[in-house]
């Protein structure tokens, strides 16, 4: 059962705002559409209303940086049984779309624009060579009722389908309209329970590879010595962050050098401006600190090209001229990614001395 939200309009005596449905569920594939880091700011929209070879049609089909696709499916009116049946046949038409396939879709919907070019600029790289190499089912609803819920659980805890449900609440408040989101179950451990298909390894819901570029930007002894990984000068290079959430573990690797530390995640990321570390017992603000990186600071004041840290607690690191690479390791350019790799995360546990 996904927590319940609550808001309440502060003042000499707080106010609660109570929720009611949105106008209509087609509003919400509305919204959708024109903004889907709504759902996840982690996909790139290939097209809506998508026609399958069953007659039938997709409401949003939406793709990752890693290449994998995302059935998205408005509930609607359907029953329980009518909405998962639908999105299971959905996936049985998706899993043999090929990469011309899905090409050919996203100029369809988009005009004729190519599908390579609308990566990049998403994703700031090129799509991988191979995609649709795994996909997820999404059953987006206003609401969610006790019997979908059942249901999704089911297949996902107890065969590892990759299913999950969201749900939308909307909040009137005078003129004010607010939309918020709730999943019925962490991402992070459908993505640990679903039986991994063609190949692709299961993510084991913990360790994450952080990419490093060092610069003026940031240096990797600042990060050593103030407990942090970072990103920014580009929302691209700081969205990834956002999944590194307290708890997590990460594996620093600096680009054409290595891995070079191994530590915990103990507070999520924030503007470079909002970061503090201790010195000699005080909390100060990063950028009032000693910091071997010139230029930290630069655009601090503008949202989309900030810094952003992640506060770490390493428990190995070692200096960049040290740092350990091998043939076969891991290595991409996002920021933030899963680190599924069973390859590489062996030989860095061995390395940096895990138990695990």
């Amino acid at each position: 059962m996904p927590i319940e939200l609550g808001i309440w309009r502060m003042g000499d005596t707080p106010q609660k705002i109570s929720f009611t449905s949105i106008d209509t569920e087609s509003r919400l594939e509305e919204i959708l559409c024109k903004d889907l880091s709504i759902l996840s700011p982690a996909l790139m929209l290939i097209g809506r209303q998508v026609a399958t070879a069953f007659g039938t049609f997709i409401d949003l089909l939406a793709m990752d940086i890693e290449g994998n696709l995302s059935v998205i499916e408005l509930k609607r009116n359907k029953t329980p049984r009518e909405v998962t049946a639908q999105v299971l046949d959905y996936a049985s038409w998706v899993q043999h779309l090929s990469y011309n396939d899905i090409a050919g879709i996203y100029a369809e919907k988009n005009s004729g624009k190519a599908f390579e070019s609308a990566f990049a600029e998403k994703f700031n790289t090129n799509p991988p060579e191979k995609l649709n190499e795994s996909h997820q089912l999404i059953v987006v609803a206003s609401d969610l009722d006790t019997s979908t819920e059942r249901i999704i659980n089911y297949l996902c805890t107890n065969y590892g389908v990759p299913i999950n449900a969201v749900f939308f609440r909307y909040y009137k408040d005078g003129d004010n309209e607010y939309l918020t989101r709730n999943w019925l179950i962490d991402p992070h451990k459908v993505e640990t329970e679903i039986t991994p298909t063609r190949g692709v390894e299961t993510w084991n819901g913990k360790d994450f590879y952080v990419s490093f570029g060092e610069g003026e930007h940031r240096n990797w002894e600042d990060a050593r010595k103030y407990g942090f990984v970072s990103g920014g000068q580009g929302r691209w290079y700081s969205q990834t962050l956002s999944s590194l959430t307290p708890g997590m573990r990460v594996f620093a690797y600096i680009p054409s050098a290595g891995y070079v530390g191994v530590g915990i995640v103990t507070e999520s990321v924030v503007p470079v401006r909002d970061f503090k570390v201790l010195i000699d017992g005080q909390e100060t603000p990063i950028l009032d600190a000693p910091l071997i990186a010139p230029n930290m600071a630069d655009n601090s004041d503008k949202t989309d090209l900030s810094e952003y840290l992640v506060k770490i607690d390493w428990k190995s690191t070692i200096p960049k001229s040290s740092a350990y690479w091998e043939k076969g390791l891991f290595a991409k350019q996002h920021t933030a990614c899963r680190l599924r790799n069973r390859f590489t995360l062996d030989k860095l546990y061995q390395f940096f001395k895990l138990e695990d």
